[in-house]
């Protein structure tokens, strides 16, 4: 009994050291031990691992081993094994779904010969193969002898047994000088594993690993290809937009100089004032600096009275002296802005009302600031795209979020939900520094210098005599609202026969003086509110 028991070890000893598998000609020899496998492993030029397995299964018994085809990477990721091209030879079959790869063999030696895809990978200059020799089984192994070659002699071979995650080598892993690499394990349990790793030159065969994110939450955010091409996307539109927003910005803070404008247009300057575009004189501060003030409204209110819908009487005894009376009733010919300002100045049918009571009842830009946006908005001179798009940008914020969390809980990528996120907070902070003064706004712009240019060019004597008095009310709220309203009307009164304002009047025949003019118009603004003049020329 004692020899008997003294044998098998010694059996087993010789199987481990003896001759070589027959994997250096492709196949492994039969195991002559129940509960063993012999296994040839060999690597393909195209990075493909051919594997033959040759497994003993006791003649009562059966085994069955599973083998994870996602199996948990570093950095949240996992690794995709591909498994194809499987034949089993002998009592046993197989099943093959996405996520694993099962073999159930009845009693006897049954070999197994399958190709796995995503067992090489590339690093440090080195080509890497990972496979796990033994592992899944379901059943003790006695006896584990493998082979491993390659198109190039391996440089080092690494092989680990026992449980997940341990670090006991195995009891043999060489490469001889031929280049065959052999591996050997004795006594592995049930569930245990085998595991090679063969380091090969670099570009020995393709890599073909396979990593993809985990099905973790974490592992949704993981940087992948589309991914990266996805932020990089992002990343040229955002220079592109910054581009385009910086050129923009230019090209609204520095419009270039005036463009030429005549103030008489028509056959022998006979025909009277023309603003460009049409553009009202309440309107003017608004295109030049993108806001309004008391001398817009001044400006509508003299115009209003140039046209003759209202009368500027200058009334003797009374603290302010000046009184705007109702002359005509507003028609079509107004716009909703111009209805505006009358209808705050002599509400509900009013007659009249004097500047001291105007600023009694502080009637002021405010109270038609909204008609007065709307009609450059409507002239598409500016425009509300900036505040739209700040909108539309926070509601893209609150898409994307949305999508993060549905891919972050299904299929993954859910950096395209920040993506999304990122897309839609650059939109609404880039919005409030977009110029909401449009192209058209901007030749305005450069058109109402050439407006005030024109005006200081000017010289009262040299207008016709039948078009002075025209000429000078009409292109006086201009002036007004350019700042140049005094050198305007001292031109014109400093002639010999200056010509009459037919719009202004006192309740005696005296005739107005100039002079009495341009203390009303400053009176005007001064009731409205006081403001610096000039202010919006800074060009």
């Amino acid at each position: 009994m004692q020899r008997t028991k003294c044998v098998f070890p010694l059996v087993v000893l010789l199987l481990v050291l003896g001759a070589a598998p027959a994997g250096a000609q492709g196949e492994p020899q039969l195991p002559s031990l129940p509960n063993s496998a012999e296994i040839s492993l060999k690597v393909e030029r195209d990075g493909a691992l051919s594997v033959v397995e040759a497994v003993s299964v006791p003649s009562e018994g059966s085994m069955t081993r599973r083998i994870p085809l996602r199996t948990a990477a570093p950095r949240d990721r996992d690794r995709i094994i591909g498994i194809r091209d499987v034949v089993i030879e002998g009592a046993g079959g197989s099943e093959l779904t996405d996520d694993e790869f099962t073999v159930k063999l009845k009693g006897g030696t049954s070999i197994v010969r399958y190709t796995v895809d995503g067992a090489v990978s590339e690093a440090d200059g080195l080509t890497r193969v990972a496979w796990q020799l033994a592992g899944g089984w379901d059943s003790r192994l006695e006896l584990v002898r493998a082979s491993f070659a390659a198109p190039s002699i391996p440089n080092a071979v690494t092989c680990y047994a026992g449980p997940e995650g341990s670090r006991a080598h195995c009891g043999t892993a060489q490469i001889a000088h031929s280049g065959l690499t052999r591996f050997s394990q004795q006594n592995l349990a049930a569930g245990q594993r085998m595991e090679i790793s063969v380091e090969l030159p670099g570009g020995t065969v393709p890599a073909n690993a396979r990593l993809e994110p985990s099905k973790t939450f974490a592992g949704a955010f993981v940087l992948t290809a589309p991914v990266g091409w996805a932020w990089g996307g992002f990343a040229l539109a955002l220079v592109a937009a910054a581009v385009a927003l910086a050129l923009l910005r230019r090209r609204d803070k520095h419009p270039g100089g005036a463009l030429p404008v005549r103030l008489l247009t028509g056959k022998d300057d006979k025909a009277a004032f023309a603003s460009p575009d049409g553009v009202l004189p309440g309107q003017v501060g608004t295109v030049l600096s993108g806001r309004a003030d008391a001398v817009d409204l001044a400006a509508t209110v003299v115009d209003l009275a140039v046209r003759n819908y209202l009368w500027v009487s200058e009334e003797p005894g009374e603290l302010t002296g000046w009184r705007l009376v109702r002359r005509n009733p507003p028609d079509e010919q107004l716009t909703v802005f111009e209805r505006a300002v009358f209808d705050a100045l002599l509400p509900d049918e009013r007659e009249s009302v004097l500047l001291s009571e105007i600023q009694a009842e502080r009637i002021g830009i405010e109270s038609v600031r909204a008609a007065l946006d709307d009609s450059v908005v409507e002239r598409g001179w500016y425009s509300r795209l900036p505040g739209k798009l700040t909108r539309v940008g926070l509601r893209i914020c609150f898409y994307g979020l949305f999508l993060t969390i549905l891919l972050a809980l299904t299929v993954g990528y859910a950096q395209l939900g920040l993506i999304v996120i990122a897309a839609g907070a650059v939109l609404a902070g880039a919005a409030r520094w977009l110029p909401v003064r449009t192209g058209a706004g901007v030749t305005l712009h450069r058109r109402l210098l050439g407006v005030r240019d024109a005006l200081l060019a000017t010289k009262a004597s040299a207008v016709p005599k039948l078009e002075r008095e025209v000429l000078l009310s009409r292109a006086l709220p201009y002036a007004l609202a350019l700042g140049e309203q005094e050198p305007w009307v001292a031109g014109f009164a400093a002639l010999k026969g200056p010509p009459k304002i037919y719009w202004y009047g006192k309740e005696t025949a005296e005739e107005v003086e100039f002079a009495r003019v341009s203390e009303f118009t400053a009176a005007l603004v001064g009731t409205f509110a006081a403001t610096r003049q000039g202010r919006r020329l800074e060009a």
